[in-house]
């Protein structure tokens, strides 16, 4: 299970190119283009994703694994990514302050929250810390876009 977050805008963009190729690494699920894909994989054909519409409204999306609730717990970010709504916050520079909040606890003591770090080696440490600049830097770029949660 994971955490998917995304910022959409009102206006419909138009949708970078895609290889259509996904794989889950490191906790979340993130795009590898068919080079990468065959670099790995050299004797299979990759599965892809159906073909998109070529506008969307999504500027941003992410996700993350949910072993890493407790480390955002403790770090002061648990509602700005699991439920913003929670505390009214729609759109993405409602979150701002916080993310960059607990990004600083983060750097500040990585030892400390290492300790939340997933046994099984699904969410750590190490994965989350680029989350969260990845998405404070998408919430800087699109402050006006509004914040959607899948839990």
């Amino acid at each position: 299970m994971s955490l998917d977050v995304s910022l959409i805008s009102d206006i419909p963009i138009k949708r970078p190119p895609s290889s259509g190729i996904f794989i889950r690494e490191n906790g979340h699920i993130v795009e590898i283009s068919e080079a990468e894909w065959y670099k790995r994989h050299p004797d299979r054909e990759p599965v892809r994703a159906p073909k998109q519409d070529e506008y969307t409204t999504e500027l941003y999306s992410a996700n993350i694994t949910h072993n890493l609730g407790q480390m955002a717990s403790h770090a002061g970010l648990y509602d700005a990514l699991w439920h913003p709504e929670d505390k009214g916050w729609q759109y993405a520079r409602d979150i701002i302050p916080t993310l960059k909040q607990g990004l600083a606890a983060l750097r500040q003591d990585p030892e400390h929250y290492r300790q939340y770090d997933a046994d099984n080696g699904w969410g750590t440490y190490d994965h989350f810390v680029p989350f969260v600049i990845e998405y404070l830097e998408a919430c800087r770029r699109y402050p006006d876009a509004k914040i959607k949660v899948d839990r």
